[in-house]
């Protein structure tokens, strides 16, 4: 698709409006209510459908197929990483009020870290199509990883899911920090000395946890489409709406038991899909997976996962209920 400068510059105008309008109603700490995250989940993906319609009209299917498998993609692998989140804000004791404050900055901060490995990638796609063998590889090892967690998950070692990075720990060591929250400021002085806040080191936590997300979700749409516009627009709208999906889906997601094998599923076929775009790049005779399919393969992999996380997590509610049951009802000696 040929995006003139005009239109990247009004996109990026459009989508920082937006963040603006999100920022400026979300300015004051408080407790986020379903009703509020619900609405603006609503809104954020009535926008990204728009936009998909708006590629449709300027550039037919294809464009609109490549940004809608992308967006549901990226989204699914963000609603994963939501997990994470939920760790990080209760390893650091982020008061309810502020946790709003903390995701819009890490939802900032992972547009510009993912603009740049954006960038980056095009440019090494464009110079040496070899480098889809290392995406697909490395997808294809990311999505055995995930099966390996989610088998750790489900063995009871989820306080393992989530281990501070080297970053984090020499600021933490070098920076002499207070031990309460002050509000939303990120450094205080007190006896003289100036000190960094807890806010800052969590929102440090959730900016460098988003880069090592953004390892796994930029090969991974890299796959689907090779239109540098399209995934930054399909990066962009699903983290948009982050912050009020953590929210609206927060007490949902240890229902969602089978995401990350889900996950695993839609990454190593996109890694397959890769490789065989290399093997074709480079002269070799080998079939090619169409938009169509990986659309719904995604969106399959997706529904079958959600209903079968759903079915395993009310039968692990119902045994817990009679398990509790019986020990009331026991008879006493």
């Amino acid at each position: 698709m040929d995006v003139s400068t005009t239109t990247w510059v009004l996109t990026i105008i459009g989508l920082s409006a937006l963040i603006a309008v999100d920022f400026f109603i979300g300015r004051k700490p408080h407790e986020v209510s379903l009703k509020e995250a619900g609405t603006w989940t609503i809104v954020w993906i009535v926008l990204a459908i728009l936009f998909c319609v708006g590629l449709y009209a300027a550039g037919g299917g294809e464009p609109a197929g490549e940004f809608a498998a992308g967006y549901i993609t990226e989204k699914s692998l963000s609603v994963d990483n939501l997990f994470v989140f939920v760790l990080i804000m209760a390893k650091f004791a982020v008061p309810t009020i502020y946790q709003q404050r903390v995701l819009m900055i890490g939802v900032i901060l992972a547009l510009v870290m993912r603009a740049i490995f954006i960038a980056v990638g095009a440019a090494l796609i464009s110079a040496f199509s070899w480098v889809f063998f290392i995406f697909g590889g490395f997808l294809i090892w990311t999505a055995w990883k995930l099966v390996r967690e989610a088998r750790a998950e489900a063995a009871g070692h989820e306080e393992e899911a989530y281990e501070e990075n080297p970053l984090l720990k020499a600021v933490e060591r070098r920076f002499p920090s207070t031990s309460q929250y002050h509000g939303t400021k990120l450094f205080v002085v007190e006896n003289g000395k100036r000190l960094i806040t807890p806010m800052l080191i969590v929102m440090l936590a959730i900016g460098s946890t988003d880069l090592l997300f953004a390892l796994d979700s930029i090969p991974a749409i890299f796959g689907l489409t090779q239109d540098p516009y399209i995934v930054f627009t399909a990066n962009a709208f699903a983290l948009m709406g982050l912050r009020q999906l953590y929210f609206l889906i927060g007490g949902l997601l240890k229902k969602l038991v089978h995401l990350s094998y889900g996950l695993s599923i839609i990454l190593g076929f996109i890694g397959v899909k890769l490789v065989l775009h290399a093997l074709h790049e480079q002269g070799v005779h080998v079939p090619e997976i169409s938009i169509p399919v990986s659309l719904g393969v995604i969106c399959g992999v997706l529904v079958i996962t959600t209903i079968t996380s759903l079915r395993a997590s009310r039968k692990l509610e119902w045994e817990k209920q009679q398990s509790g049951g019986e020990s009331s009802t026991a008879p006493r000696d």
